[in-house]
């Protein structure tokens, strides 16, 4: 994984940094480029500056050039941009294909394309009775996924209509407002942001958010805490495609 930082190893450290890679191959199998998260919590730390739009495009383009000299010279693309750099440039994601076997799944490459493929296959497999009676439910998330999630959310409404479905952004406030990813939110920023909306018989949240293995948010907040706080029954989700259309069904 190379994690980029702005005036750092970007331009021609990239270049650099990839050929010096390259000569490993296929020793190498991929490599990962992803921005660097920059919380609050940065005193006595050495100056990080965010990538601003115009400066997000360069760098997938850079990535994509390095990746047609990938694929002319090993049959492999080897380097691929994080999910983060497209969803805040506001392009499209890659095709499911581009992804070769989502190598970089785990450093957030992929990741809303696959949950989207998958949750497109599952569909295909369910009976238009798999959800018969009203539900309304809600999902939380990061405000970097919201708008995906809910292009994906509306494909299952669109099969099922009895589901209503309303998806929550919420902002890091805890990390800071840079921090956008859905795995690094705290219950109480969930506290504190859902507490005067309405969830409807659940409120549906990613299992990224928690502790591996464990019920507990990043910041020591139980989920039963928060159940209690906002009233409101919670489902942890696991992030399949399946996972996530059995949860909005209620199965």
């Amino acid at each position: 994984q190379i994690v980029l930082c702005k005036g750092y190893n970007d331009g021609k450290e990239l270049d650099r940094t990839i050929a010096d890679l390259e000569k490993f191959i296929p020793n190498i199998v991929s490599c990962s480029v992803v921005p660097a998260g920059m919380t609050k919590f940065r005193d006595n730390l050495a100056k990080l500056e965010p990538f601003y739009p115009n400066e997000i495009l360069h760098v997938i383009h850079q990535i994509e050039l390095w990746q047609q000299h990938m694929l002319y010279a090993y049959d492999t693309r080897f380097v691929y941009a994080s999910d983060e750099w497209y969803l805040k440039a506001g392009v499209p994601l890659p095709n499911d294909d581009n992804y070769e076997g989502y190598y970089q799944l785990d450093n957030g490459v992929g990741m809303v394309r696959l949950l989207q493929t998958e949750v497109m296959e599952y569909l295909t497999t369910l009976p238009p009775t798999a959800c018969s009676r009203k539900r309304t439910i809600s999902l939380a998330t990061g405000t970097l996924v919201a708008n995906e999630l809910q292009n994906i959310v509306q494909m299952i409404t669109d099969r099922f209509e009895t589901l209503q479905v309303t998806v929550y952004p919420v902002v890091n406030e805890f990390f800071g407002e840079e921090i956008t990813v859905a795995g690094l939110l705290t219950g109480q920023d969930l506290r504190k942001q859902l507490s005067d909306k309405a969830l409807g018989e659940e409120l549906l949240l990613p299992d990224v958010m928690l502790r591996s293995g464990e019920d507990v948010f990043l910041d020591d907040v139980h989920v039963s805490e928060l159940e209690k706080a906002l009233q409101a029954r919670i489902r942890i989700v696991q992030s399949t495609g399946s996972a996530f259309v059995n949860a909005i069904l209620g199965k």
